[in-house]
């Protein structure tokens, strides 16, 4: 089977390509690296020609509000068209646990345009839910570190899933079919400003419940999968101990 992964060359998308392609599935990486770029459109219809599924693993170079929607919107519409005209059958997309109940996230407001956008396509869909992934952790203490050098993060729970078990569960989701929104996450609940000291030992961590996410208010239900949600295999302490 034909199947197509936008932002094939990134961390998830290159994770996917080779499982997919080790169970022997011509597995297509689409970037601008290999030429495909969803925002203009350039080689896009060519890479999906043939194609039976389309997964979109693509993230934003920039959280600025603006620029991430545009992104997400102009990247899934330029998709969504050139998959009606190839015939795709599956279109699979990775979202983030959460982003409809954190409408003050610029960032999870344009995944929830994306989400829009692939549910009135008309096209069958995946939509995979991650929470955040184990390597994101550290960045959030560099993002969030202040000019007084401490790093001040929420104490609201969030449910961390390994890479590996995102590109995991992205690769089921293709084969399987279509199944509407589905949810995966790590076996490990703990707070925030827990994840961020555990794996980033160095970082001053002042627990700060007014901080919230990136612009979002958060409490202990808005980063944590619900019940029937996948969860991966892999410890994060593991990812901490490794």
């Amino acid at each position: 089977m034909k199947i197509v992964i936008i932002g094939g060359t990134g961390q998830i998308g290159s994770k996917v390509v080779e499982r997919l392609t080790e169970q022997g599935h011509e597995a297509v990486a689409a970037s601008p690296r290999t030429g495909v770029n969803t925002l203009t459109g350039e080689g896009l219809g060519e890479a999906l020609a043939g194609a039976q599924v389309v997964v979109d693993v693509t993230n934003a170079p920039s959280w600025e509000d603006q620029a991430v929607l545009d992104f997400f919107s102009t990247s899934t519409r330029n998709q969504l068209a050139a998959e009606a005209e190839q015939g795709v059958r599956h279109h699979v997309a990775l979202s983030v646990v959460g982003s409809q109940r954190m409408p003050g996230s610029g960032y999870m407001r344009a995944k929830v345009a994306q989400e829009d956008l692939i549910a009135a396509s008309g096209i069958p869909f995946t939509i995979v839910h991650a929470t955040q992934f184990f390597e994101f952790v550290p960045w959030i203490a560099g993002a969030l570190k202040g000019e007084d050098g401490k790093v001040r993060v929420s104490p609201a729970l969030f449910q961390p899933i390994a890479a590996d078990d995102v590109a995991d569960a992205v690769v089921r989701a293709a084969l399987d079919g279509p199944a509407g929104a589905i949810e995966i996450a790590g076996p490990d609940t703990l707070g925030i400003d827990e994840a961020v000291r555990l794996a980033v030992p160095d970082a001053d961590v002042v627990t700060d419940p007014s901080v919230g996410y990136f612009g979002a208010d958060v409490d202990d239900t808005s980063l944590v999968a619900g019940e029937g949600a996948w969860l991966g295999p892999r410890r994060f302490a593991d990812f901490v101990a490794g």
